[in-house]
């Protein structure tokens, strides 16, 4: 009943016969072997004491465990018919310590497709303590204009921000800053983007998308340039294109594009070679709220860290909020090489020349 008072939508369509998959690649995307509800317990708690056996630590919001699977299968009338299996897992601490009545919360977790992947309970109890207990005595940042480095655990904020705008869908609709960049530079030259949905035990991988298409590793930004954009079959329509089988779907929703495993490529050297020149800067470990505007590329957050001065990182930094215009961020960006390629959407750190930061 629905569908007949729905207006007709001349850009959706099912695949045609040339583009859906006809051969199902096989990667390893499933762990078979399933941690016992004891293990999960065992893991859980013994990160939680791990981090609180550490001196200074005052308690915990917990230590958790999960184990989970997804299965999915799509069939259509098209005669497309395939399914996959995806495992995870997971471990994670939060503790909480003081320091002159102003008590500090931070944490640590490891998430991976395969158990033998994940770092030990003892490892992200022992390292959410240590994390904690230095943003003991925060200070509110100086407010003008300094190199803001991102820390691995929140760099990828800034590929996901770049996987939004490059939206098959925003581009379509004009509400990307970046709707008119195809073939143009958008970043400084070295930094290649990809989205590889065939990475072997990666947490985002597929075996076809959300329209039983074909998928495939795509460089979308090459050497600074922008080569591609995430793409379904509507998208693609819209804009005269092929699609490009980047269609992503949720139980209850239609086809959209969408990222699978995408990640800026490692760079060359060391978190300390990234601020080892920074006079006065800010290290950004933790981000809140958000007005991005996707339309103008402004960009502003408020976040938490560490100061760095004279290349080495200080004390705790907290209350800040840091600003800047993404069309320049993504052209003043220098990468460190200690990626974490477990997770979905990943880079290095990431050293961002001249943003505003705003505290005291």
């Amino acid at each position: 009943a629905m569908a007949k008072v729905a207006p007709e939508d001349p850009y959706m369509r099912l695949a045609t016969a040339e583009e859906i998959a006809t051969n199902i690649p096989e990667i390893e995307i499933y762990d078979p072997a399933l941690p016992s509800v004891e293990t999960l317990t065992n893991n859980a708690l013994a990160a939680e004491d791990a981090a609180l056996s550490v001196e200074g630590i005052i308690n915990s919001e917990g230590g958790s465990a999960s184990h989970g699977v997804s299965h999915v299968m799509i069939a259509t009338s098209n005669g497309f018919s395939a399914n996959y299996r995806r495992s995870s897992q997971g471990i994670s601490a939060v503790v909480i310590a003081e320091k002159d009545g102003a008590m500090e919360r931070d944490y640590d977790y490891t998430s991976a497709v395969f158990g033998e992947d994940l770092d030990s309970p003892q490892q992200v109890g022992a390292s959410a303590a240590e994390r904690t207990l230095s943003r003991l005595g925060p200070q509110k940042p100086a407010t003008g204009q300094f190199p803001v480095v991102y820390h691995q655990r929140v760099a990828g904020s800034l590929v996901g921000t770049l996987a939004g705008a490059i939206n098959g869908a925003a581009i379509a609709r004009g509400t990307s800053f970046l709707k008119d960049s195809m073939g143009e530079q958008i970043t400084n030259s070295g930094l290649t983007f990809i989205d590889d949905p065939l990475r072997p035990r990666g947490m985002a991988s597929r075996l076809f998308d959300g329209e039983g298409l074909a998928v495939s590793r795509r460089a979308m930004v090459e050497d600074g340039v922008l080569k591609s954009w995430f793409l379904d079959i509507a998208s693609a329509t819209k804009l005269s294109l092929a699609p490009t089988g980047q269609a992503a779907r949720g139980m209850g929703s239609s086809p959209a594009p969408g990222s699978s495993n995408f990640y800026l490529e490692n760079g060359d050297i060391s978190f300390e070679e990234l601020i080892a020149d920074i006079e006065e800067g800010f290290l950004v470990t933790e981000m809140m709220g958000s007005s991005v505007d996707m339309i103008t590329g402004d960009y502003s957050r408020g976040a938490g860290g560490f100061w760095i001065s004279k290349g080495k990182v200080t004390h705790a930094v907290s209350e800040a909020t840091i600003a800047g215009n993404l069309k320049d961020m993504f052209r003043a960006i220098t990468r460190a090489n200690d990626i974490d390629m477990r997770r979905s959407t990943a880079a290095p750190s990431l050293r961002i020349e001249g943003m505003m930061v705003a505290g005291a």
